[in-house]
């Protein structure tokens, strides 16, 4: 009988044959994993508008050349930072718009409610401080700003945080912010803090709010076309008080020389008066009589006859005029 050739079944696993066979492929599939690996976490692209930290055995550093950058893989770290400017609200939902009372509620100096919502704009200026110095640093600088707002708008009457004193409140709360943020040194910084609406808690008290501000627009109004009106009759004003000089200088010169003329008459009369005393006063007594009584006639008696003359005191006093 022929011998017979037996074979196992299954087949035992020979791992040197199966090493043997597929020992480099595993090898080379590794090293691919590794280099591809190494390609990938050894470089990271950085955004104009980021900013990347680098940590190195948990040192930090900044970069904040935008394209691309090398870092040793599995070695460094790159966390990226968005340096635009962002922004959050307090006292309203910005996707629903829906007032947030317990933030916008406010009391003012004169005991008075507000509801007033902001929109506050800011960016990060230190991208290191801002990922290590704080574990929220959008929350602290939300609280500094709640915080400043109650504390400058407190010391405000409601008609001002209403109508009249919204860019003077704006500008105090930024600085506010600013001098606080600049000691807490949170890596953030404030860009701008705007006044969205600021109104009464109550429907009457709003309504009553708003006819304060249309009298005042009135009044500003009022005031504006007074203005106008001055600067349209000044001139006129100013031209009829020329007018009005002018005419005064103009009888002032007349009266004058009247004056002087009269003077010169009095002069005159007084020579003749210093040559013959009696006549002239004789003459000035019928010009005064004259003035008096126009209708006098003088009639004089010689006494030595029965002649009566008249004397012609108006053709006496037409001679004495042209003297």
């Amino acid at each position: 009988m022929a011998d017979r050739k037996v074979y196992d079944y299954p087949p035992k696993f020979n791992p040197g044959s199966f090493f043997n066979r597929f020992g480099k492929l595993i090898i080379s599939l590794i090293v691919i994993l590794f280099i591809l690996l190494f390609a990938f976490d050894s470089f990271f692209t950085i955004k104009e508008e980021e900013q990347a930290v680098v940590i190195t055995f948990g040192k930090a550093s900044a970069v904040n050349t935008a394209g691309l950058h090398f870092k040793l893989p599995l070695i460094q770290k790159v966390k990226k930072v968005n340096t635009t400017i962002q922004g959050f609200t307090i006292g309203y939902d910005a996707t629903t718009n829906m007032n947030i009372e317990k933030e916008s509620m406010m009391i003012t100096r004169d005991f008075n409610f507000v509801n007033v919502d902001f929109f506050v704009e800011y960016k990060v200026s230190d991208p290191v401080k801002a990922l290590y110095a704080s574990d929220e640093p959008v929350t602290i600088l939300k609280n500094i700003a709640q915080s400043s707002i109650r504390s400058v708008v407190g010391r405000y009457d409601v008609d001002s945080v209403i109508t009249t004193g919204k860019n003077e409140i704006q500008s105090e709360i930024k600085q506010s912010i600013l001098d606080k943020l600049n000691r807490q040194d949170i890596g953030i910084q404030l860009v701008n803090i705007s006044i969205q609406d600021a109104e009464p808690p109550t429907e009457e008290v709003m309504k009553a709010f708003k006819s304060v501000e249309t009298a005042k627009q009135g009044k500003e109004t009022a005031i504006n076309n007074a203005t106008k009106y001055q600067n349209e009759q000044l001139p006129q004003a100013e031209a009829k008080v020329d007018k009005i000089l002018q005419e005064a200088e103009s009888t002032k010169t007349k009266r004058i020389n009247e004056a002087n003329a009269e003077v010169a008459k009095f002069n005159k009369m007084y020579e003749e008066y210093i040559k013959n005393p009696a006549i002239t006063k004789q003459r000035m007594f019928y010009e005064a009589m004259e003035s008096i009584l126009p209708d006098l006639k003088v009639i004089i008696d010689s006494g030595d006859s029965g002649i009566q003359k008249l004397l012609p005191l108006d053709q006496l006093m037409e001679g004495g005029a042209r003297e």
